[in-house]
């Protein structure tokens, strides 16, 4: 029976809402929202508050957009500077390592359920098949876990880390689809497997590279007034790159995340309102995947798959894929033993392995049903076990550190075209020695102060203001940049745009300070 949309949307806001209230929560104990989002389905599902959900294609088509929007919004925060150094590593992992991790848990599932629990035998096809669900560490729970940690990764674990769970779902997809062919009897040959692969690789790289150059071409050429309306156009953008991306045959999603990398990695217009936008959205469409793949999921189906699933899961986070990291790293001699141990360690599982395993049940593949709950068990406990335990590793590992602290001038920004770099600078007795007034202040030739905060104060500088010690300056300067040594746009522009935008937040701060 369809409810009334009035029901339909009450409901809905209720549970986004409660996840959301539970994902606060967690995040005082360390506990990811992602997987309490998961919980939160489950206790609206059937075995919980009552609410039946099993249209699997319909979450099968929403989690195709969520995920090109989450690989996106992952390549936009990539940068290339930062992933240059382990790229190298990055992609070994995202390809060597997921299929050798598909291989090495097939085998382990094979195992398991041949010699251990005879009321639950696959095939070795199904077993690797069912490996290759959820043999990519989940992009979102990767991106959320490590950004909202306070804690620095040494050894460029950080940036190697967000760049193959970034990278690893489309080869995840690739070889699901693959086996799915291969074990319905499709595709029988090996090489004709090996052939897709390679083709959507190639067709996927080709794709992100084009779509990302056209994003940033028109973008840069739109010239919209309506500044909010570029992250919208971005955004259907970013569909039609996944879209032409799968009818060429290539890999969408590969596509997307090089586009956002593309893109991220480029000079745009509006750049704080795409930025803005992505981050809101993705975070609305991962609430809303995980919350509905924790509707799809009855508890009660997980009790007979319960005590295999569970072996299964212990020897895919402590055999396989430590296993396959191990073997996939030994080129790479620069990382310590430690850092490869952390990186095995962090394999978490998401919505990507969840969404993946609904691509069996949906060809009817024999047993998918065990398969879908399987995935969905072990998904949790990767996200209990390792989710809540990366900085603690982190830590026993000695390779965490104290986060450099944040900007005191969060949300300040001038514009990208004008070629221009923004720094803060604490005022200290020396720097006072010539006097206490700004124009007595030694700064280089090029550099400008335009802001100044003081405790909670935010001061738009003149020439005459009296500073003292531990003020923050925020000084502009001109970027060094080899191939624009001049700013392009009028002066006059520039400090137009300066004004607006500190006008802009302070009386954003004066706003808020009197809402206080």
């Amino acid at each position: 029976m369809l409810l009334p949309t009035e029901t339909f949307l009450i409901i809905g806001s209720i549970v986004i809402f409660v996840g959301i209230l539970l994902g606060k929560v967690g995040a005082r104990f360390g506990v990811p929202a992602l997987l309490l989002f998961l919980l939160t389905g489950m206790l609206f599902g059937v075995d919980g508050i009552g609410i039946h959900f099993s249209n699997m294609r319909g979450v099968q088509s929403i989690g195709i957009v969520a995920l090109s929007i989450i690989l996106f919004s992952g390549g936009m925060g990539t940068k290339l500077s930062q992933i240059r150094p382990v790229i190298g590593e990055g992609i070994a992992l995202s390809t060597i390592g997921v299929l050798l991790t598909t291989l090495f848990t097939g085998l382990l599932i094979f195992c398991v359920t041949h010699y251990l629990f005879a009321s639950l035998t696959f095939s070795l096809p199904i077993a690797i098949l069912l490996a290759a669900t959820m043999s990519s560490t989940d992009s979102a729970s990767v991106f959320a876990i490590l950004r909202s940690q306070r804690v620095h990764l040494k050894e460029n674990l950080k940036p190697l880390l967000e760049l193959e769970s970034g990278s690893n779902d489309p080869m995840a997809y690739m070889i699901t689809v693959a086996l799915i062919g291969f074990v319905m009897g499709g595709d029988t040959s090996l090489w004709g497997v090996a052939g897709s692969l390679v083709l959507q690789f190639l067709f996927g790289i080709i794709g992100g590279f084009f779509f990302g150059w056209l994003c940033v071409k028109m973008l840069n050429n739109l010239n919209i007034q309506n500044e909010v309306l570029y992250p919208i156009a971005l955004l259907c953008l970013v569909m039609i790159t996944y879209v032409s991306t799968w009818y060429i045959g290539g890999n969408g999603y590969l596509a997307v995340y090089i586009a956002g990398i593309y893109l991220g990695n480029s000079k745009i217009t509006a750049r704080r309102s795409v930025y803005g936008f992505f981050d809101g959205i993705t975070w609305l469409v991962q609430i809303v995947l995980f919350i509905m793949l924790g509707l799809l999921v009855n508890p009660s189906d997980m009790l007979p798959v319960l005590l295999p699933t569970l072996i299964i899961a212990v020897l895919m986070m402590f055999v396989a894929r430590p296993l396959a990291c191990f073997v996939t790293l030994l080129p790479f001699r620069q990382l310590s033993f430690k850092a490869r141990l952390f990186t095995s360690w962090v394999g978490l599982r998401g919505a990507a392995p969840i969404l993946f395993a609904t691509y069996p049940v949906l060809a009817e593949v024999p047993q998918s049903n065990h398969i879908f709950t399987i995935v969905f068990v072990i998904t949790l406990v990767s996200l209990i076990c390792q989710g809540m335990t990366i900085t603690p590793v982190a830590r026993a590992l000695h390779l965490a550190e104290p986060a450099p602290p944040e900007g005191y001038f969060m949300g300040v920004e001038i514009p990208e075209e004008t070629n221009t770099s923004m720094e803060e600078r604490i005022v200290v007795e020396e720097m006072l020695s010539e006097g206490h007034l700004l124009k007595d202040l030694a700064l280089n030739p090029d550099e400008l102060v335009i802001l100044v905060r003081r405790h909670d104060r935010y001061i738009v500088p003149k020439g005459g203001l009296h500073l003292n010690p531990n003020d923050i300056l925020l000084i502009v300067s001109e970027r060094n940049d080899s191939e624009q040594k001049y700013l392009e746009i009028p002066n006059a522009d520039l400090f137009t745009r300066l004004r607006k935008t500190l006008g802009q937040v302070t009386s954003h701060k004066s706003k808020k300070r009197s809402d206080s």
